[in-house]
């Protein structure tokens, strides 16, 4: 598939581009969920919390019910409305729910549950982590020994061989005897799993993190901690957590807490770096029904409706795996290729396509829906795992495919217009070198200036984000990188004159305030919003609204550029 449609896009769009039958799928799902979150329109939403507490022990609840009803939120008002209604009221508690819940321990790694462990609790990215892992199978120097830390980290299967089971058994037998099942655990692989190699785990147990951190990484110790807690706790006894669920009303309203903590730890004696602060949250007082608790404050918060979430590394790498398209050793390179491309980008960890992503996309889906789609794209999977076990022969799925697929391309070479250059958007600025326009130009990196006197002068620069805020300086703030690790900051156009520089994205909008240039900002509580740059402004941007206007902006911009595709097509 790649092999004809790489060269289509090149003859049509511009040189280094490729397209394949799984790469181009993945980047459909991308391009698809960014347009959800484009379309999404938050909406506004209030809860509410409340402090009771019992002689010096206090806790917060949150409102559920509300005469006798599910809480619905809409409007700050409302939320005050309630308050003022209960704040004089007693506080009983009415009904006391205990549960007991069993957890069972994960199978050990295949590749794509390494991924996305990964991604969620180290941060890493799907290339840097089969990097690491390469390093630990191929060996590290252990003392004078030079030791393979893991197995083979490219499988689909979750199978242990008799060897590795006799040796965790030993070493938990010896560790944590109280935490050993009677028999071995067995774990299913999952359908379409190709079993070639086993599930990955320490090659051997009695290397366990701690004994062994002096001679690993600070990453190559966080990974190889994950694939040992993984593994060990595979073959120990499930783990029991008692949840409290505490019901109080107030007038007519009814507020809710629950806490959960361990009442056996089992397996989870040897997570660590896996642990999750889910599993354990906190602990109420002893209270019985009818009990009156004295209120405290109530804390009215505004939020809004999350749209789609776009795509991580792990999210994709997942989505690929259930839908059964592409193998364990093709998650990692088909992200590497769509970053590579500039297909996307990765934003704050989160995938988002380009311009030119959207642009191959929609050429490819229009073109060849038949084959840029997720269901071709699993039965191939499917039918060559038929040729493997000889219940398919090879020449006639090829041949059925084969024909039809290339008079379609043959087709599209000679219908579709070429839009080559037509990505290239003329500029106001000016070549200091031969004074010709400079035209703006999509490279493999992203957008750069260029002089339109090409070849004549090979005039290059990167694209002004704003101008600089230094007093006297008549720069421009533009993207760098650093040496070595090439971690992006951005800094004026006249260094080393000009020293300015800000590792946050600038936008070319400018403070009310006192005039300097925005940034895009981003955190886990607020997620994205924009701020001024300046240290001795506090001009800010809420967070919702800063993510409305940029959600709004993308999506006319997207419109805007489709619609010149289109016409110059």
């Amino acid at each position: 598939v790649g092999y004809n449609l790489s060269p289509l896009l090149w003859k049509k769009v511009k040189n280094g581009l490729s397209a394949g039958r799984v790469q181009s799928v993945a980047l459909r799902l991308i391009c698809e969920r960014e347009k959800e979150v484009e379309e999404f329109i938050p909406e506004e939403y209030w809860s509410l919390d409340a402090d009771f507490s019992k002689g010096k022990t206090k806790f917060t609840a949150q409102l559920v019910q509300y005469k006798g009803a599910k809480v619905d939120l809409k409007s700050e008002e409302s939320v005050n409305n309630i308050i003022n209604e209960i704040k004089n009221s007693d506080c009983v508690v009415t009904d006391i729910k205990e549960s007991e819940k069993t957890v069972r321990p994960k199978a050990p790694f295949t590749t794509s549950k390494l991924q996305q462990a990964s991604a969620n609790r180290l941060g890493y990215t799907s290339r840097k982590t089969m990097q690491i892992a390469q390093q630990l199978y191929e060996g590290i120097q252990i003392g004078s020994t030079r030791v393979g830390l893991i197995t083979y980290m490219r499988t689909d299967s979750v199978r242990i061989s008799q060897t590795a089971i006799d040796d965790v058994r030993a070493w938990i037998s010896e560790n944590y005897p109280d935490q050993l099942p009677e028999e071995k655990i067995e774990y299913a692989s999952g359908k379409g799993a190709q079993d070639a190699h086993e599930g990955i785990r320490p090659t051997y147990v009695k290397y366990t993190p701690d004994s062994i951190k002096e001679y690993l990484t600070r990453d190559q110790l966080r990974l190889y901690s994950i694939i040992w807690e993984r593994f060990v706790s595979s073959q120990m006894k499930n783990a029991k957590t008692k949840t409290q669920s505490v019901d109080i009303s107030a007038g007519d309203a009814l507020f809710r807490v629950s806490a959960s903590k361990l009442s056996e730890k089992g397996f989870y004696n040897v997570i660590k770096t896996l642990s999750s602060k889910d599993e354990v949250t906190g602990n109420l007082p002893s209270l019985k029904v009818g009990e009156k608790l004295a209120s405290g404050t109530f804390y009215p918060e505004q939020h809004f409706t999350q749209g789609p979430a776009r795509y991580t590394d792990a999210s994709i790498v997942k989505t690929l795996e259930e839908k059964g398209i592409g193998r364990p050793s093709t998650y990692a390179p088909i992200i590497s290729v769509l970053l590579d491309r500039y297909y996307v980008t990765r934003s704050n960890k989160q995938l988002v396509p380009t311009q030119l992503g959207k642009i191959i996309c929609t050429i490819l889906v229009e073109s060849f829906p038949d084959v840029i789609n997720e269901q071709f794209t699993s039965d191939v999977e499917t039918d060559l795992d038929k040729v493997e076990q000889s219940e398919l022969v090879w020449n006639t799925m090829i041949s059925d495919f084969y024909g039809p697929f290339k008079k379609r391309v043959d087709e599209v070479n000679e219908t579709t217009q070429s839009i080559k250059g037509t990505l290239d958007e003329k500029t106001d600025q000016v070549c200091e070198k031969c004074g010709k326009p400079m035209v703006k130009k999509l490279g493999r990196f992203g957008y750069f200036l260029a002089c339109s006197g090409f070849p004549e002068c090979h005039n290059t620069k990167s694209i002004p984000l704003a101008k600089c805020p230094r007093p006297g300086c008549n720069g421009s703030i533009v993207a760098r990188k650093t040496k070595g690790r090439g971690k992006e900051f951005y800094g004026c156009t006249n260094y080393p004159e000009c020293d300015f520089i800000t590792h946050f994205k600038p936008i070319d909008v400018y403070c009310p305030k006192c005039g300097w240039f925005l940034v895009e900002k981003y955190d886990k509580k607020n997620g994205s919003y924009k701020s001024c740059i300046n240290p001795d402004c506090d001009y800010l941007h809420s967070a919702d609204e800063a993510i409305a206007a940029e959600a709004a902006g993308a999506f006319a911009a997207a419109n805007a550029e489709d619609k010149k595709a289109g016409n110059e097509q």
